[in-house]
């Protein structure tokens, strides 16, 4: 990082240390991790920040875009989605819990066909420290009877008895939505 850069909380550097020790990689590769971590400097200058998870299909993609876009107008708030951290990342799932450790918020956006974030609701229902700062925002299919699957439905469950998931259906609602997330 260059002198301009902002300092990193102690809290971020003992989280991203720890993982990479996990894992063994050349001082290259963590090298580079740390110039696509330093993209993320607003993460830390911002009273809140949010990690932005769904599918990335074209149609899908757009939403995520309407999501980060709302999120991004909020005053002292930045959004950004996992494909926005550049790099050449082999463990997504290192990836995943590094960016999720940084933020302030999760926001899963679920779609049937596929959700998008399956491995990663898994990991944000079951590890306390990432379930207490997520939100999903589920599409509802008023056609279908059972649009998504027993684990997933699972875990909106687990989102809904805690007041943290918010269903949506038009581009309209997914907005309003969207506006309920603190």
């Amino acid at each position: 990082m260059t002198d301009e850069s902002p300092p990193v909380p102690e809290a971020v550097l003992t989280s991203a240390t720890e993982r990479l020790e996990v894992e063994e990689r050349s001082l290259a590769d963590n090298e580079e991790l740390l110039r696509a971590l330093s993209d993320l400097t607003p993460i830390y200058e911002t009273e809140r920040s949010y990690f932005v998870l769904g599918n990335y299909d074209p149609g899908p993609m757009g939403r995520l875009d309407l999501v980060v876009n709302r999120l991004n107008r909020r005053d002292d708030a930045y959004a950004f989605l996992m494909s926005d951290v550049r790099g050449d990342w082999e463990n997504g799932i290192a990836k995943f819990c590094l960016l999720a450790d940084l933020v302030s918020h999760v926001v899963g956006v679920a779609e049937n066909e596929p959700s998008g974030f399956l491995v990663e609701q898994g990991l944000l229902a079951g590890t306390e420290e990432y379930f207490e700062k997520t939100h999903v925002l589920k599409r509802e299919y008023p056609e279908a009877h059972h649009p998504y699957g027993w684990m997933e439905d699972g875990v909106f469950e687990l989102f809904e008895s805690e007041g943290r998931l918010y269903e949506w259906r038009t581009g309209d609602e997914l907005h309003e939505a969207v506006a309920e997330i603190p």
